[in-house]
């Protein structure tokens, strides 16, 4: 007979689960318990079971059909280990019974199989596919995504390289090595080249740690540095890929108008020196409308663009095989373009043809074109410009080839000033010159002045471009292989190019035509194009399609960058860009992007945009080696890229070397770059960008945390670095609100110490079940916390008894040498009326464990009517009563709260009280002293305390005191007796009050037992006159019972009704008042007392702070 074991569930009262197993009787064969059942029977169990070998065997089944239980806080984790989480997943936990063992933790960890096969089945979309997606989405069925196949010459090496090659290259290279010459030149591409290698180096660690979306730089430097820095960073970013914008377009107008087409110019100079505007005007013209036109490309669709990179990548790359064909030919036959030299002077050939003075033309001798241009007239014998005149008129090659010598005369610079002639040393040249008419002559002369930083400025921006290939990276299809492969190779290569090129430009061309940045001494050619083979114009179309290229991926590029940055949430005002059309399309970035791409096509000289843009890029190629270089440092343990080949030091000297290029290109432009960086960086901080990327910027927080804290001595700091590091301890409502927000407040203004603050509370209960409303808690006190600009940190306790807490509060808050110092907390204000003694003392017992623990205690008494951060305390007085010297935290604190905006109008008054014997003048006198010596400016007073007799009242009040103490400690009593019991004992004392008051009226002191204030201040003045014998003596015979009162609670009620009267006396209009706590009493069956003594101190005082030092000095006289 077979048995079935049945696990069956029981929830308990006490919410705890226990199993119970049943034995349930089942038949041999048939029914569901036999493993031979139908499939639709074993189908039919929530569980699957154990299949037995033999089919004549019966084997248990355990039906284990526990509901999986959820783990945490029942909230969607946002570190999913699913990167494609969605719903659908949820429910596909589990399947089989080999692993039922876990089956109650699939929800929430799910089983490794099923993580793998997510893992291998991710694809990453490109930068602005997201959008396009969702759109599908909202159809009727959801389009797969086609995996990306790009590999690393597709997506990496050919972007990187059409984007580092352009218009640099073919408009100013050969200008930059004619002004700086060979070995110079060779400087700034070194300095670049290499600045871009070490980036690239630090980019592929970045890049190769973990799967990088599409965002690429902007998402690289973001997560590794935190919200504030890859705002301010992706900003410059964008900028700078703005800024490429307007280079490329003002590229392409140059190549337009300068060498395609220079008659559709619309401004024409009419003189000369007005060339310059006249070219800036037509370029801004053109610019405008070539932008617009653009933009409506990009608009209209990016697939256009997409499909025409090919061709402008061939167009490149055909260019640059051009210029080192017509290299090598140069070795054979140099082609024909030759310079008119004046002297040795260069002369723009565009309005003559023949490079004479005058022409032999049927045996008569004409002047020529040339000589019109230096002459008022084309006689022979017309007035002529003198330097014309005594020197002649020579043609030099303007391409010698390889093979000649001109490399040595390009190898030094030839910098020179605004205006300067382009002249040729070696030819010889007579007087005659005057400066002032030499600038309206034909000569080529520098449109700006030339120094070295300067054209570092205008070179840089031909590296750029490293970033295509992480750009692409959602397009990869293993991009942690092919973005470091790919983008060393591409600059390998493009560094390779500008080396030769330099190398090449100096060899092959003459100097003087290389420092002719526009190419008006061979009748308007591209300096590069009369290298080129098999003609110039193959340089001059294929540099014209590159740049309208580059412009065209520029304005691609940018937008949805900004999108990505909006999208993310950390600028809140940029956020209206995040908005595209239903496709993705960023149509508002586009227009932003347009309008500040316009900014630099209105400035339209290349040579000055080109500087600016190389401050952004610059700026963002410097954090990603900050990045990485604290990321290696800090040795994260998920920093483990598969990119090897990087080293911090490379990455610091990546980081130096771009900071070096800022301030070398243009030290203002870096500054404002900078200002512009950090002035976003502390808006994103300002704002609150509540982003966490588990980016470096954190750990390197969390790192010198730890180095501080460990250097950080435990023991007790010097007296001279004593400041207040607070214990709050705050009391919560039923639903877990603060319930005394003022704490918070004050708690803020005492904060000019700038020590550390712990926010505490304690909930009493059992964690587990607990675990909601601690979390609850915590959250409420971390927003009044903020909402009262308390900087600290947040420490909610579950514990059994409130005791318990505070005490494990007090022992375990804080860390390290980081811990507090002092307790701050509220004055249990309804303890008399609680019914739980354990209100007081629970407060009391704290009280004991600060002592214990040798730490300051503070009691903010009537806090709700402190003042809130926004009062501003009018002229008033914070009055210290220093009535025992424990360590002179109470002269610390009234400073440290003038020093905020509430409490600073207020004067501060130290009252110290002097017994019988104490000399009350000299007193006076060494305190002063000593608060001179302290620093501290206040008002001193000495109060003389007499010993007068004990009065009536003071009796009276140890009487009810003790009386009450005596009536709650009846324990066995049920509530209505003792509520009964106090009825009664208050009965007979108001009976007592009625007799004595009747007796006063024919008695010689006069002493009223009935007490309201008015009869409390005439009865202590009254007392004040008393004969002691005579009064003492009068006033047992009226009690009886006062005699047999505990004489030490006597004399401590006497303390404290003389103290609360002086105190009340000098200080009931102060703003606040601050008071030594006296001690609770060793013996633990006074604490009742103690509050009562308490009471009466405090009687009459709104704002009260009781203050009770540590036991050790926290204020100095010596520096």
């Amino acid at each position: 007979m077979g048995e079935r074991f049945v696990v069956v569930p029981v929830d308990g009262r006490g919410g705890e689960r226990s199993d119970t197993v049943v034995a349930d009787p089942a038949p041999d064969t048939g029914g569901s318990s036999s493993s031979a059942g139908t499939g639709e029977e074993k189908e039919a169990l929530e569980d699957s079971v154990f299949e037995a070998q033999d089919s004549d065997a019966v084997v248990p089944i355990l039906e284990y059909d526990r509901e999986p239980n959820k783990y945490g806080d029942g909230v969607l984790k946002e570190n999913s280990p699913f990167i494609n989480n969605t719903d659908h997943d949820k429910g596909n936990s589990y399947d089989g019974t080999n692993m039922a063992l876990f089956e109650e933790e699939m929800d929430s960890n799910p089983m490794v199989s099923s993580l793998l096969n997510k893992l291998a089945n991710y694809t990453n979309l490109t930068q602005g596919a997201q959008e396009h997606e969702d759109a599908e989405d909202e159809g009727p069925k959801k389009k797969a995504v086609k995996s990306p196949q790009m590999g690393t010459f597709m997506g990496v090496y050919l972007p990187c390289l059409q984007n580092i090659l352009g218009v640099i290259l073919f408009l100013r290279l050969t200008w930059i090595v004619g002004t700086a010459g060979i070995l110079e030149s060779l400087a700034i591409v070194g300095l670049c080249c290499s600045c871009t290698m070490l980036t690239a180096i630090s980019m592929s660690a970045i890049a190769t740690n973990g799967v990088v979306p599409a965002g690429g730089s902007y998402y690289m430097i973001s997560r590794s540095l935190g919200p504030e820095f890859g705002g301010a960073v992706g900003l410059c970013f964008y900028l700078g890929t703005t800024f490429a914008g307007s280079m490329y377009i003002l590229g392409t107008i140059e190549i337009l108008l300068t060498y395609i087409v220079p008659k559709a110019a619309i401004f024409v100079a009419e003189r000369k020196e007005d060339e310059v505007n006249a070219l800036l005007n037509n370029m801004r013209v053109y610019g405008t409308c070539c932008l617009a036109l653009m933009a409506v490309v990009v608009f209209v669709g990016v697939k256009y663009v997409n499909k025409l990179a090919l061709v402008f990548l061939a167009c490149v790359i055909l260019s640059i095989f051009a210029i080192y064909a017509g290299v090598i030919k140069t070795i054979f036959e140099p082609p024909d373009f030759p310079v008119c030299m004046l002297g040795n002077r260069t002369l723009k050939n565009n309005n003559f043809d023949k490079c004479l003075k005058t022409d032999f033309i049927d045996n008569l001798t004409v002047t020529t074109k040339l000589w019109r241009l230096f002459c008022d007239g084309s006689e022979l014998n017309a007035t002529c410009n003198e330097y014309f005149l005594n020197n002649n008129v020579t043609e030099v090659q303007g391409i010698p080839g390889l093979t000649s010598s001109v490399i040595s005369e390009n190898m030094w610079s030839k910098y020179g000033p605004l205006d300067m002639l382009v002249e040729d040393k070696k030819l010889t040249s007579f007087g005659g010159s005057d400066p002032t008419k030499d600038i309206y002559l034909p000569y080529v002369i520098n449109d700006i002045t030339t120094f070295f930083t300067l054209l570092v400025g205008i070179y840089f921006p031909s590296v750029t471009g490293i970033m295509a290939g992480s750009n692409r990276s959602g397009d990869l299809r293993d991009a942690q292989k092919s973005i470091p492969v790919g983008t060393i190779l591409a600059i390998a290569t493009t560094s390779f190019i500008y080396v030769t090129s330099v190398v090449l430009f100096g060899a092959c061309i003459e100097g003087v035509l290389l420092r002719d940045k526009y190419g008006d001494s061979v009748k308007g050619n591209l300096v590069i194009g009369t290298l080129s083979w098999p003609s110039p114009w193959v340089i001059v179309i294929g540099s014209f399609f590159s740049c309208c290229g580059a412009g065209l991926q520029s304005l691609t590029g940018a937008p949805r960058l900004l999108q990505a940055i909006a999208r993310d949430g950390i600028v809140p005002f940029l956020q209206v860009f995040g908005h595209g059309k239903a496709n993705g399309e960023p149509t508002w970035a586009l227009l932003l992007t347009a309008g500040i791409c316009e900014i630099g096509i209105l400035i339209a000289s290349l040579d000055a945009v080109a500087p600016i843009l190389s401050m952004f890029f610059l700026m963002c190629y410097l954090f990603v080696n900050l990045a990485c270089a604290v990321q290696t440092l800090l040795r994260t343990p998920n920093w483990r890229p598969r990119f090897k080949y990087y080293h911090w030091a490379l990455s610091f000297l990546g980081m130096s070397l771009c900071l070096a290029l800022m301030f070398i290109c243009s030290w203002y432009y870096a500054m404002v770059a900078m200002a512009i960086a950090g002035c976003i960086y502390k808006y994103i901080e300002y704002r609150g960008a509540e982003k966490e990327w588990g980016d470096g910027i954190r750990g390197l927080s969390l790192n010198a945390a730890r180095y501080a804290l460990i250097r950080l001595e435990d023991a007790a700091p010097h007296t001279k670095n004593w400041r207040p590091q607070l214990l709050v301890l705050l009391n919560l409502d039923s639903d877990h609100g603060v319930k005394h927000p003022r704490l918070l407040s004050f708690t803020t203004q005492l904060k000019a110490g700038k020590g550390l603050t712990i926010v505490g509370n304690v909930l009493e209960g059992t964690y587990l079940t607990k675990e909601t409303e601690a979390k609850k808690a915590e959250q409420n006190i971390k927003s009044s916390m903020s909402a009262e600009r308390t900087k600290g940190f947040c420490h909610v306790v579950v514990s059994s008894n409130l005791r318990d807490g505070i005490s494990h509060l007090i022992q375990s808050a804080g860390l390290g040498g980081m811990k507090h110092n002092s307790v701050l907390m509220a004055w249990p204000g309804t303890w008399k009326q609680s019914n739980d003694p354990q209100s007081w003392r629970s407060f009391i017992e704290t009280i004991r464990e600060t002592t214990a623990a040798h730490l300051a205690l503070l009691v903010a008494k009537n806090i709700d009517s402190f003042p809130t951060n926004q009062d501003r305390l009018g002229e008033g007085t914070i009055d210290v009563w220093w009535v025992v010297h424990d360590g002179g935290l109470l002269m610390l604190l009234p400073f440290l709260l003038r020093q905020h905006k509430v409490w600073r109008k207020c004067k501060m008054r130290i009252f110290t009280v002097a017994q019988m014997d104490d000399n009350s003048i000299q007193m006076k006198k060494d305190l002063q002293m000593f608060l001179y010596h302290l620093r501290l400016d206040a008002e001193v007073e000495v109060v003389e305390m007499h010993d007068n007799d004990i009065s009536a009242f003071t009796y009276e009040k140890t009487l009810v005191m003790e009386q009450r103490s005596q009536m709650l400690k009846q324990m066995q009593l049920s509530r209505t007796e003792r509520e009964r019991e106090a009825q009664l004992i208050h009965d007979r004392n108001t009976a007592s009050h009625a007799a004595i008051n009747d007796k006063a009226d024919t008695g010689p002191e006069r002493v009223h037992m009935t007490w309201t204030k008015d009869k409390l201040l005439t009865e202590r003045n009254r007392n004040r006159e008393c004969n002691t014998n005579v009064a003492v003596r009068d006033l047992f015979n009226m009690k009886p019972e006062w005699e047999s009162l505990n004489q030490s609670n006597v004399r401590r009620m006497h303390t404290a009704v003389k103290l609360n009267e002086m105190v009340v006396n000098k200080s009931q209009g102060a703003h606040l008042v601050l008071l030594n706590m006296p001690g609770p009493p060793s013996n633990r069956g006074g604490d009742e007392n103690y509050m009562e003594f308490l009471e009466v101190l405090l009687e009459g005082l709104n704002r009260v702070l009781l203050v009770r030092g540590g036991g050790r000095e926290v204020i100095t006289i010596y520096s």
